[in-house]
């Protein structure tokens, strides 16, 4: 079975995870936001294994770091919602395990 988020709560300027193996996580918000996973924010391959860069979008603001809502994806990832609007990327617990808080 894979490891998944046991309790998630916002403390501060960050989330805090706490994982099925006891482990606590706790990332900044502004780095999770940065790091979006979706092919707006990082691009996408394309065809023959390239990756198309993402689209210039308009800069990030203080709104853009605020987490409104998580919403699980199956049992393998969340989907975040933000301040902003944005909610197109699907954060994967791998990828959100391989996140550290700067």
């Amino acid at each position: 079975m894979s490891n998944y988020p046991q309790q998630m709560d916002l403390i501060g300027s960050e989330l805090a995870i706490r994982w099925q193996d006891g482990q606590e996580q706790f990332i900044e918000l502004k780095h999770l936001r940065q790091e979006c996973p979706c092919g707006y924010c990082k691009g996408e391959p394309d065809i023959i294994g390239g990756v198309e860069t993402p689209v210039k979008h308009q800069p990030l603001t203080e709104e853009s770091y605020r987490l409104v809502s998580i919403n699980p994806v199956g049992r393998y990832a969340l989907q975040l919602t933000w301040g902003d609007g944005h909610s197109a990327g699907v954060y994967s617990y791998e990828y959100l395990r391989s996140l550290n808080s700067k």
